[in-house]
Formats: C-alpha cells, sequence, structure tokens
C-alpha cells in the first residue's frame, strides 16, 4: 500500500516489513533463506516484500560500510562553512564534490550555511585539507571541531511500522 505526500509516493510499512528492514539494516548480505527464518514468512513472500521495499524506493541502496581505523583516516572535522553569498555557491559546492575526504555536506537554516564532515588519515593531512576549503573564494567565515571520538554512528534512519 502507498500514501502521496506532496506528490512523492511514500510506501506504508507494516511490522513485517520493519522487522526485514532491521535485519537487513544489521547485515545486508543475508540470504533470503535466512532472512525468511528470522521474519517467519515463507521465501515467496520475502522476495516479494523485497521487491516491492527496493522498488518504492525504501530500500535505496545496498552498501560496504569501512571501518576508518582498518582504512588508516583516523582523523575527521566537522566544519561549519558561511559563504559571501549563499545563492552562489557553485564553487563551494563544485569543491565539495570534487573531493573524497569530504565524506558528508549538508546545507543548514543557521548562522552558517554548511556543515561538512571531512575524515582523513592524519592530522597534516586535514590541515591540508581545511586551508584548501578556507581558500574557495566565495567561502567567508569557517568554524572547525575536530573529532576526538564517535560516540554514535548509525547508517540509516530507523524502520517504523505506518500501518
Amino acid at each position: 500500500m502507498h500514501n502521496r505526500i506532496n506528490g512523492v509516493i511514500i510506501m506504508t510499512l507494516d511490522t513485517i516489513d520493519v522487522k526485514i528492514l532491521e535485519v537487513l539494516q544489521q547485515n545486508a548480505r543475508v540470504s533470503v533463506s535466512e532472512l525468511s527464518k528470522r521474519v517467519n514468512l515463507s521465501l515467496s513472500a520475502v522476495s516479494e516484500r523485497l521487491k516491492k521495499l527496493e522498488g518504492s524506493g525504501v530500500i535505496a541502496q545496498y552498501t560496504t560500510i569501512l571501518d576508518p581505523v582498518a582504512m588508516n583516516k583516523q582523523a575527521s572535522a566537522l566544519m561549519m562553512v558561511s559563504l559571501e553569498n549563499p545563492s552562489s555557491s557553485d564553487d563551494f559546492l563544485s569543491f565539495v564534490q570534487s573531493n573524497p575526504e569530504i565524506l558528508e555536506c549538508y546545507y543548514l537554516a543557521s548562522e552558517y550555511d554548511y556543515c561538512i564532515k571531512i575524515v582523513t588519515g592524519t592530522n597534516a593531512e586535514l590541515e591540508s585539507i581545511l586551508n584548501k576549503i578556507k581558500g574557495v573564494s566565495t567561502i567567508k567565515r569557517t568554524v572547525t571541531n575536530v573529532v576526538l571520538r564517535n560516540v554514535k554512528q548509525q547508517y540509516s534512519i530507523a524502520p517504523v511500522a505506518t500501518k
């Protein structure tokens, strides 16, 4: 079942859909057979639900999460960025898109225009990318917060039954 909100089709989730999503969030490589056991449904029923969840966009993608420590990427920072004129953000956004050290970028309703998450291997690499960011012509002001440790990291929203 689907609802339409602001022209976007929203899939209605029941408790079984939520359980399927919770299992997949823990291990996206779980077999359909194992998934059917965990949610107490037949293989065909689970396969059909997976197709609906994927087709509706509820499941956006299956991915691999890399451990930053194992990849020697242990220096990270959150940088608040204020632009001279937010309507002329093309140079900044182009810079963000072209730099693999910038993992996330959020447009804000705040004193600052953007918040970016930067992850590098060393403090020297972090300093280098921070200086490059500060060199983008449209940036007026930045504030950088160096991350000491990650207290919580959740990669996706928690599914909730809607019917």
